[in-house]
């Protein structure tokens, strides 16, 4: 019978054991002489260097205080051996704002949970800083300090590669949101597991779609990050050009440090594009979409972000700006499934505000992680892989399953098109959802040999 998530939703909160990664020698070495400070102070933090949060994300951060407080120094159950997960993922640099949700999406789904097999649970949150060598060894240091086996994060695609080899290798079992085709693909093992669409999926139902709404939209431009994840989406976008007869007129590369796109945005208006692909990611798509607009972009170009980070974006840019653009989403909050309606319903009760992509993914990852220790009753690393090897559920997207010979989650990926601000039903009601459904390579042409 298929595994339900639908029961996670219990309506009660449990305190759980949680540490700050920096903070850990503080806490091992015992209780300090000053005053322990709040654990959602870590949330809150002021803006870290390079991103800025607006102050609805600092409010939505700070109503992690309605969570109850985590406890650092011992598990609410006494002596009960708790279950250790961590959370690697960026929570300062480019990035923090979508480290920060992750982890709010953790620590809710175990504290919802409470307990798993009779034992209590714990997390720590470890800042990867958006870098695979400190991500390495900060997943190292928690599985040799505490016996973590359990991981949810790494929203970039070059640190979830490491974090994987990592994991599998300490005996753990990883799951990430990530993107890059790698990672369930010709670098997949049996310790990671991974839940958002690859890129090929996302380029799948974001391109393809729109050439067939815009046939006469015949010349593209590209703007990609320099790493795995940004050549993964353009080499499915390229596959779709030649196929469809689309001319690709030029692609700029960038670093992923770059906060200045005039220049690359220059060279697209030069060679006009009927269409702007934007492969980037976070607040550098952000930065991009805004610098393109103001250009005036807009008046003469379709614009197409591949890959959305949802709600908190369209909250950033505004709905002014997101008007008329195609987005690319992994998950979106207005979806109608009953796991997500039940998420939104657990989210407005607890931050009263909607759930966005970083919280969801991080927290649907860690549902999926509990759903198999449940299935396998234990929290042997070994077993539970079997038990979610296969497993169908009712998820956030509607049915998915975790493909046994790859471990990708089979699920939907969205097209979605801003709206004008007159026609939104309310504060967070930016696009609509044009398009959806599962596109994924076979098996045997993704290059995954577990």
């Amino acid at each position: 019978m298929p595994t339900r998530l639908t029961s996670f939703f219990s309506g009660r909160y449990y305190p759980i054991r949680c540490i700050y990664h920096d903070k850990y020698d503080e806490y091992k070495a015992g209780p300090p002489k000053r005053a322990r400070p709040s654990p959602t102070a870590a949330l809150t933090a002021p803006e870290q260097k390079g991103n800025t949060l607006d102050r609805r994300d600092l409010l939505k951060l700070a109503a992690a205080s309605a969570l109850p407080g985590c406890l650092p120094l011992r598990s609410a159950w006494g002596a009960e051996a708790a279950i250790e997960f961590g959370c690697p993922v960026p929570v300062s640099g480019a990035f923090a704002a979508n480290g920060k949700y992750a982890d709010l999406g953790m620590k809710l789904a175990l504290q919802q949970q409470g307990k798993v097999l009779g034992r209590p649970l714990a997390y720590t949150l470890l800042d990867t800083e958006g870098k695979p060598a400190t991500a390495v060894r900060k997943v190292q240091e928690l599985a040799q300090q505490k016996g973590a086996k359990f991981f949810a994060g790494g929203i970039l695609s070059s640190e979830a590669l490491a974090m994987a080899k990592e994991t599998e290798k300490a005996g753990g079992i990883f799951i990430t949101t990530a993107g890059a085709d790698e990672i369930t693909g010709s670098d997949c093992n049996r310790a990671t597991f991974r839940w958002s669409v690859p890129t090929y999926g996302a380029i799948e139902r974001t391109v393809r779609p729109l050439i067939e709404e815009h046939p006469k939209a015949k010349r593209w431009y590209t703007i990609t990050p320099q790493y795995v994840f940004g050549e993964g989406l353009l080499t499915a976008a390229k596959n779709i050009f030649a196929e469809k007869g689309i001319e690709h007129v030029g692609n700029s590369y960038h670093s992923l440090t770059e906060k200045e796109f005039s220049g690359y945005l220059t060279n697209a208006m030069a060679a006009k594009p009927d269409v702007l692909l934007l492969l980037n990611f976070g607040s550098q798509s952000s930065d991009a979409l805004r610098q393109a607009v103001s250009f005036g972009m807009k008046q003469n170009t379709i614009i197409l972000m591949a890959w959305a980070s949802g709600l908190e974006q369209f909250e950033a840019l505004g709905a002014d700006l997101c008007e008329g653009v195609y987005f690319g989403a992994q998950y979106w909050h207005g979806i109608d499934t009953p796991g997500n309606r039940e998420l939104v319903k657990l989210c407005q009760e607890t931050f009263k505000a909607n759930p966005n992509y970083s919280l969801a993914g991080s927290y649907t990852c860690t549902r999926i992680l509990l759903a198999g220790i449940e299935k396998a009753g234990s929290a042997e690393p070994a077993k539970v892989i079997e038990a979610l090897e296969g497993m169908q559920f009712e998820g956030l997207t509607g049915e998915e399953e975790v493909r046994k010979e790859d471990h990708q989650v089979l699920k939907n990926y969205y097209l979605i098109r801003g709206k004008a601000k007159s026609a939104m039903k309310d504060k967070d009601d930016y696009a609509d959802v044009l398009s959806y459904g599962k596109s994924f390579l076979p098996v045997d042409k993704t290059g995954c040999k577990m």
